[in-house]
């Protein structure tokens, strides 16, 4: 049995391994092309940049002047913060007053959640547009309340699974001693969530940097370009693409969240289980 096991464990073991290395290598191949020529990427995508190839720092240099990336890069930060930050902050205030106010408006509130993370966004996207330069919410501060929204179902699922699992007599306590319901919320719910609240953060901010759709949609682009927008620009007439830029551009946009993700993917399991788990 144990060499049966072992078999089993070293399959497996190879088995990620390929697949690790196939999700790896489409970025690997981003990183090596630019530092290519852009006349070299299409013909020869797989080879090691070097000799007449290799330019160095110029495709990156090339991409930050032609898209703006500077201002770019802090627009799409901007965003990001903003919005994480929000949502952390309701969606962590909703769970919470769901699970300890039961009643048909809290469930019917929760289930409104749940059903927010099965409608496809294509079927509200025509919309959401319109109502958004109704509302005049096409600017960086008015798109953070439509992350809100689309952000908020997945979020409330996991808060709720965690606070389920929070004694309620920890909050008597807190109230026994003085503390008014957000005193109890602020000083003693949240800093208990913050398996959930680390999460839920590298959840949200994960796909708020690389969302394209959603800021063309409703963000008035001839103002507010975030980077997957800028990186757009490097088309020119005809269907050409700069592909040397658009790959060192790529790069750029990549490194933050990647040095973001490696430094917190260790509470995604535990966040996860926690608020599945426990719940």
């Amino acid at each position: 049995m144990d060499v049966r096991k072992a078999k089993h464990g070293t399959l497996l073991t190879v088995l990620f391994t390929i697949i690790s290395i196939a999700y790896v290598y489409p970025i690997f191949l981003v990183l090596i092309n630019s530092f290519k020529k852009k006349a070299y990427i299409s013909r020869d995508p797989f080879s090691i940049p070097q000799g007449k190839i290799f330019v160095g720092l110029d495709n990156y240099v090339k991409g930050i002047q032609k898209t703006g990336f500077v201002q770019a890069f802090g627009l799409s930060l901007f965003i990001t913060i903003c919005s994480v930050a929000v949502i952390i902050l309701c969606t962590s205030m909703c769970a919470w007053y769901i699970c300890r106010v039961k009643n048909a408006a809290t469930n019917t509130i929760y289930y409104l959640c749940l059903f927010s993370m099965i409608v496809p966004f294509q079927m509200v996207m025509f919309t959401l547009s319109k109502i958004a330069n109704i509302l005049h919410l096409n600017n960086p501060v008015g798109i953070i309340v439509v992350y809100l929204g689309f952000g908020a179902g997945l979020s409330v699922f996991m808060f709720v699974g965690f606070v389920k699992s929070i004694p309620l007599e920890i909050e008597e306590a807190a109230m026994i001693d003085g503390c008014t319901p957000l005193q109890t919320f602020f000083q003693v719910v949240l800093p208990i969530l913050k398996p959930t609240c680390i999460t839920v953060t590298i959840l949200q901010a994960m796909w708020i940097w690389n969302d394209y759709l959603l800021p063309y949609l409703v963000l008035d682009i001839k103002k507010y370009k975030t980077i997957p927008i800028a990186v757009q620009y490097l088309k020119g007439g005809y269907g050409s693409v700069d592909m040397g830029a658009m790959m060192g551009v790529l790069v750029l946009a990549i490194i933050p969240i990647i040095i973001f993700y490696l430094f917190c993917q260790r509470y995604i399991i535990e966040g996860v289980v926690a608020g599945a788990v426990k719940g």
